[in-house]
C-alpha cells in the first residue's frame, strides 16, 4: 500500500480524495504548500506521492514542486497536480517543471484512481527495472556491439534493466527503454492504438488484452529488436518493430491537451528524462537514443552526429 501526500487548502477537496483513495493506499494531509513541505522535510522517505493542489496560501503548489524536483532526496517522488482542465498554459509551465501527472478539476472518482495509480506504477516499474538488471553487466560492459529481440512484457522488462545496467544513470535508463520497447511492442507489433489502450486500462484490461493479442498465431514470429553500439563517450541504442509506424511527433512532448490522460507521456519522459538524444526514423518503426558515459547531466557528449 502507498502512502500519498494530499496538499490542498480547500477541505473539501481533502475529504473527497481521502474518500476515493483511502481504501487503497494510506494518506496523509496539508492544507498548504508550507505545511507540506514541513512534512517532506521531517519525513523524506515516507511518501511515494504527492498530489498537489497548484493554489494555495503561503506556498503554492508550484513552489512546492521546484523544491521536490531540486533535491534528490524527492525527485523520483512522483508529483500529480490539480488544475483547472481549460489551463493549458498552467499545465505547460508545471510540465517544465517536472509535473508530468495531472488532474483535471472537476474529476471523477475513476479518473482520480487511474491517475494516481499510472503514476505510482511507474515509479514502481521504475524501481524493479533497476532492481533486476545486473545480471548479464559483465558480459555487457565487454560488448562494443550487440542485438537482441524480444516480444512479450517480462522480456522488455529484463532486457532493459539489463542493459541499463551500463549506463552511468541506469534507474531512468532503464525506465526509458522500457517504454520505447514496451510501444514498439504494444502499439507496433499489436496494434493497439493510443485510444484503446485508455480504455484498456480505464477498465483494467491492458495487460490480459496484450498477452491475448500475443497468443495470436499471427503473432507468433513476430518480434522487435534492440540494437547496442558503444563509442568512446557513449551507447547508441536502436529499437526496431515490425509495426505500420505511427505519428511518433505528437509524442516527443507531452501536450498539455494530453496531459490528464491515464497514459502518453512515456515517450516524451523517456526523451527528456533518460537519454541525451532521440531520434525516430520512417514512419515510425525505429528510434535511435544515446546515452552519455561520462556525466549524464553532460548532454553534449553524444552529439547529434553519434546517432
Amino acid at each position: 500500500m502507498a502512502k500519498l501526500l494530499v496538499v490542498d487548502d480547500e477541505p473539501i477537496n481533502l475529504e473527497i480524495i481521502g474518500h476515493c483513495l483511502e481504501d487503497e493506499h494510506q494518506l496523509a494531509f496539508a492544507e498548504d504548500g508550507l505545511e507540506a513541505w514541513a512534512m517532506l522535510e521531517a519525513s523524506p522517505q515516507a511518501y511515494d506521492g504527492v498530489i498537489l493542489d497548484r493554489m494555495m496560501p503561503r506556498m503554492d503548489g508550484m513552489e512546492v514542486l521546484r523544491r521536490l524536483k531540486a533535491d534528490k532526496r524527492f525527485r523520483d517522488v512522483p508529483v500529480i497536480m490539480q488544475s483547472a482542465a481549460d489551463s493549458s498554459e498552467q499545465v505547460a509551465e508545471g510540465l517544465a517543471a517536472g509535473a508530468w501527472y495531472y488532474l483535471a478539476k472537476p474529476y471523477a472518482p475513476k479518473a482520480l484512481r487511474s491517475i494516481v495509480n499510472a503514476a505510482l506504477d511507474d515509479r514502481r516499474n521504475r524501481k524493479d527495472l533497476a532492481q533486476i538488471g545486473g545480471r548479464l553487466q559483465t558480459i555487457l560492459d565487454l560488448a562494443d556491439r550487440a542485438s537482441f529481440r524480444f516480444r512479450t512484457l517480462d522480456e522488455v522488462s529484463v532486457l532493459s534493466s539489463t542493459l541499463a545496467q551500463m549506463c552511468p544513470n541506469p534507474e531512468t535508463v532503464a525506465m526509458g527503454l522500457s517504454e520505447l520497447m514496451l510501444n514498439a511492442v504494444e502499439h507496433g507489433n499489436l496494434g493497439i492504438d493510443y485510444a484503446q489502450k485508455g480504455c484498456l486500462i480505464e477498465d483494467g484490461l491492458w495487460q490480459d488484452e496484450v498477452e491475448r493479442r500475443l497468443a495470436e498465431p499471427a503473432q507468433s514470429t513476430r518480434h522487435a529488436s534492440v540494437e547496442l553500439e558503444r563509442d568512446p563517450e557513449c551507447l547508441i541504442f536502436t529499437i526496431r518493430d515490425q509495426g505500420l509506424g505511427f505519428d511518433w511527433q505528437r509524442y516527443l512532448d507531452l501536450d498539455p491537451a494530453r496531459a490528464f490522460d491515464s497514459h502518453g507521456r512515456g515517450i516524451a519522459m523517456a526523451r527528456h528524462l533518460a537519454f541525451a538524444h532521440m531520434e525516430y526514423r520512417g514512419a515510425g518503426n525505429e528510434v535511435r537514443v544515446s546515452v552519455a558515459l561520462t556525466d549524464p547531466t553532460e548532454s553534449t557528449a553524444c552529439d547529434d552526429d553519434s546517432i
